[in-house]
C-alpha cells in the first residue's frame, strides 16, 4: 500500500487520508457501520468506482473493515477499524477549526 514510510508524521498521516473523500468516508463510518450505497448517498459527487477504490486502499492501511454477508443479494458493511477511529480526533480539530473559519467570513 504505502510505497514508502515518510519521516515526517504530517506527511505519513496525508498519505493515508489525505483526499477528501477519505476523510468524508470516516466522517460517515465515524456514526455507525455503513452499506456501500449508503455511503453514496451521502458522498455527493462521489462515483461508484472512486468510492469502491477508496474503500479498497482504506482497508489495506487497516482504517476500514469490510464485512460481507452470505445473503442473497449479497449484504456488504463498512465500519472503522480500531486504527480508523483514532483518527476521530484529527476529524475533530478540523471541525473546530473548520467552525471557527466559517465565522470569520462575512456569509449568513
Amino acid at each position: 500500500m504505502l510505497k514508502q514510510i515518510p519521516e515526517c508524521p504530517v506527511e505519513m498521516t496525508l498519505q493515508l487520508i489525505g483526499n477528501k473523500w477519505k476523510i468524508l468516508i470516516i466522517r460517515d463510518l465515524l456514526t455507525g457501520t455503513k452499506r456501500f450505497h449508503e455511503l453514496m448517498s451521502s458522498l455527493h459527487g462521489i462515483s461508484q468506482k472512486v468510492l469502491t477504490s477508496n474503500l479498497r486502499d482504506m482497508e489495506k492501511a487497516d482504517l476500514v473493515s469490510r464485512q460481507v454477508y452470505a445473503e442473497v443479494p449479497p449484504r456488504v458493511e463498512y465500519s472503522l477499524t480500531e486504527t480508523g477511529w483514532s483518527l476521530k480526533s484529527v476529524l475533530d480539530s478540523m471541525s473546530t477549526w473548520g467552525t471557527a473559519y466559517k465565522k470569520t467570513l462575512n456569509t449568513p
